[in-house]
């Protein structure tokens, strides 16, 4: 059996090559422009890639634009995002978001994003009601091109397990964590190969260690 480094740059180092053996090197491209990525992110909270599907489906049938939607009457939003759930949290989310950048910009526009400092960009996302950590890297990321790497169920509880992060770190926490230990060129193919080995390996329950290319890294499989 391997020892683990003690480096946990090197481990994550390790680990990201060890996947990328595995899965493949997910090459970056852009996943949807910046507002309908936004959009997009705060329905896919607490509910499944599906249902999100059908939820921004049903929003972008229903309005003709995002201004449509932010001038809509609240219930209507929801009513159309109902296949998302939580329709009465999200559907307002969904709406201060936008009169927000509208507000600040004069226009649903997120592109100054792509300019502005890492870390004011994400602070003036996160400064937005609904957005936390994980939304705002994932716009960064899928919508830019841009170094933050998104923590989301998958990539917290595989990042635990093997260690890269403690036992009690939260997922918020563990976005800072995780950035600060790999080479931001890493960061697209490591969280998508994080939430694939989630889905097919790393399971939440009965994971399927004896399949697992990670074995030698992994605390858990350890003990």
């Amino acid at each position: 059996m391997a020892r683990q480094s003690k480096d946990p740059a090197e481990t994550y180092r390790i680990i990201y090559e060890l996947l990328t053996g595995h899965y493949g090197r997910p090459e970056w491209r852009p996943h949807m422009p910046p507002v309908d990525q936004l959009v997009n992110t705060i329905l896919s909270q607490h509910t499944s890639g599906l249902n999100r599907r059908r939820a921004f489906n049903n929003l972008t049938g229903r309005f003709p634009d995002w201004e449509s939607v932010m001038r809509a009457p609240v219930e209507d939003v929801a009513e159309a995002i109902r296949p998302a759930g939580l329709a009465n949290q999200k559907a307002p989310r969904i709406q201060d978001a936008l009169r927000r950048i509208y507000r600040e910009r004069g226009e649903l526009n997120l592109e100054f994003l792509a300019e502005m400092p890492l870390a004011e960009a994400k602070a003036w996302l996160t400064s937005i009601k609904g957005i936390g950590p994980k939304t705002a890297a994932i716009i960064l990321l899928f919508a830019f091109g841009r170094p933050a790497l998104p923590v989301d169920t998958h990539v917290h509880r595989v990042t635990r397990r093997l260690g890269l992060i403690g036992p009690k770190v939260t997922a918020d926490k563990a976005h800072d964590i995780l950035e600060n230990m790999g080479d931001p060129e890493t960061y697209y193919a490591f969280h998508l190969n994080l939430i694939r080995h989630g889905r097919e390996l790393c399971t939440a329950q009965d994971p399927k260690c004896a399949l697992c290319p990670l074995q030698a890294h992994c605390k858990y499989y350890q003990g």
